[in-house]
């Protein structure tokens, strides 16, 4: 939401963030599939002309089922394996996800399509989803947490470490203090936002930022405040159907 935020102000945004149901990572597909076409359902009854699956792992899991259900266009989220193989001087890439994410047929697909000649490893960080929502962005826990997901793929030469989960850029700050300066990270936050502002969209006459929460709305905007105080932090509850 920052992102498209940035590139298309002119648009009118409603965000529904899940916390109720956090992490999406750890969940069994089913689950996944049918939680994200509640939270479509919703948004299209409120006249969404687009939606972001801003999740990777619900991108893996429900995306084409999405496309199939309705008519408006779904953009979602997958590992930039593409840019990572484009980018890696060793050979190796790191990817950092959630289990999900690096379990669907998608990710092995990317993978194969991409990075057939090069090392790829993985690497789940369920305390990143957890520090992110806590909106604990540094410190000695968060240190800790980076040393222990990523020494492995620092001992294998990885140069390149894709970010795949969209909670884990709010870490990419301690991240980069934190690892040697020569590891790049690949974001698609960004990319995400260029093929919104290449849909036909109708242009509102107000750009109103609309946030919603299934957990608590108080605790939701207190963490708007720390990881986005660009935007409004104001926040509803909503009860999932």
């Amino acid at each position: 939401m920052r992102e498209i935020r940035a590139q298309i102000p002119e648009q009118s945004l409603t965000y529904i963030g899940d916390t109720a149901w956090c992490p999406y990572g750890n969940k069994n597909f089913s689950e996944i599939r049918n939680r994200t076409f509640a939270l479509s359902d919703f948004l299209i009854s409120k006249g969404a002309e687009l939606i972001v699956v801003a999740c990777n792992s619900a991108t893996i899991v429900a995306i084409d089922a999405l496309r199939s259900r309705h008519c408006i266009p779904f953009i979602g989220m997958e590992p930039g394996v593409k840019p990572a193989s484009d980018l890696t001087q060793t050979g190796t890439i790191g990817v950092l996800a959630t289990e999900a994410s690096l379990a669907g047929e998608k990710f092995h697909s990317l993978v194969a399509t991409h990075a057939q000649d090069l090392r790829v490893i993985t690497q789940p960080c369920p305390k990143f989803v957890e520090f992110v929502e806590r909106g604990i962005l540094e410190g000695d826990e968060v240190d800790q947490a980076i040393d222990e997901y990523t020494s492995s793929l620092l001992a294998a030469n990885a140069d390149v470490f894709i970010l795949g989960c969209s909670h884990y850029p709010f870490l990419r700050p301690a991240l980069e203090a934190r690892l040697p300066n020569h590891i790049q990270f690949i974001d698609t936050g960004s990319a995400i936002a260029r093929r919104v502002h290449q849909q036909s969209l109708t242009t509102p006459e107000q750009n109103e930022v609309n946030v919603l929460t299934t957990g608590d709305p108080k605790e939701f905007s207190r963490l708007c405040e720390i990881l986005i105080p660009e935007l409004p932090s104001a926040c509803q509850h909503f009860l999932v159907p």
